[in-house]
């Protein structure tokens, strides 16, 4: 099921962009967090769940395990590349459209859950698309909206002040590249804000910690090397650093280096996730 898309969010998201590697490489090293989030939120058998903005569609999986074979599981993304990797990561049985979060091409009031991380965020109007996924929840039903990353993260545990440099690089690009300003990325930090200004009531937030020490599981060093390290940082820091940190930083990202951080014993990793839950009214 598709219908014609020409939508570009705040950061940059249309139907052509793809950065399924990525969402991938979170899954699998965040991925014993996100299901301890899932199971948090006691789904019974039968149950109805909406994935918004299901990347490359791991959760799909995880919560057919939790609503069984008379439940059912949707997902939707906006990017042709991200659903189609969905697809195939999807049980046989699970719904996967592209489709815009906003213009969702499902009945109202159908669903019991719908379960939203690090999506509402990437929309010109946050609130509007939460209003929007809370117009599909039966009575009673609930919105689950997760945010990594709402405290900083900690990379260098015995260096705070490149750490701190390197994150504001990193700030400083996205709002450059993005022509937006520091304000514009709030829905970042406000998901408890978002579902009270939503409309939807009691409200509960928890916020978990993804940490990771030395020796790390491939999954984890695939994830900080790669997404972190090569994508996140990378070249593209180097107008936002002095020569010397850049240079530093460099060193601590290179696994050809002998100070290549994720091989340091004292290397320790910290990343928050925020899981924030709201219900509609039940009349």
């Amino acid at each position: 099921m598709t219908r014609p898309i020409d939508t570009s969010g705040l950061l940059g998201d249309t139907v052509a962009r793809d950065y399924s590697r990525k969402l991938s490489q979170f899954n699998a090293f965040a991925g014993p967090e996100l299901r301890q989030s899932i199971a948090s939120l006691g789904l019974k058998p039968g149950m109805h769940v909406l994935d918004a903005g299901c990347g490359t569609g791991d959760a799909l999986e995880w919560f057919r395990a939790e609503v069984g074979a008379e439940g059912s599981v949707t997902g939707i993304d906006l990017a042709a590349a991200h659903t189609a990797a969905a697809r195939r990561m999807a049980p046989a049985d699970t719904l996967v459209v592209q489709a815009d979060l906003l213009k969702p091409p499902l009945a109202g009031h159908t669903v019991d859950l719908v379960w939203s991380v690090n999506t509402v965020n990437h929309l010109h109007d946050p609130v509007a698309g939460v209003r929007t996924l809370a117009g599909l929840l039966r009575p009673g039903g609930r919105i689950a909206l997760g945010q990594s990353s709402l405290l900083p993260d900690m990379y260098f545990a015995w260096d705070a002040r490149l750490e701190r440099l390197a994150n504001e690089a990193v700030r400083q690009y996205y709002r450059d590249r993005y022509q937006v300003s520091e304000r514009d990325l709030t829905a970042v930090r406000s998901v408890v804000g978002l579902l009270q200004r939503s409309g939807l009531r009691d409200v509960t937030v928890r916020t978990v910690m993804i940490e990771r020490t030395s020796p790390l599981r491939p999954a984890d060093e695939s994830y900080l090397l790669e997404t972190i390290f090569r994508n996140t940082w990378g070249e593209r820091l180097r107008p936002y650093l002095s020569d010397e940190d850049f240079e530093e930083l460099t060193q601590l990202c290179d696994p050809e280096h002998p100070d290549f951080a994720l091989r340091r014993r004292d290397f320790h990793f910290l990343q928050s996730f925020t899981l924030a839950v709201g219900t509609v009214d039940a009349h």
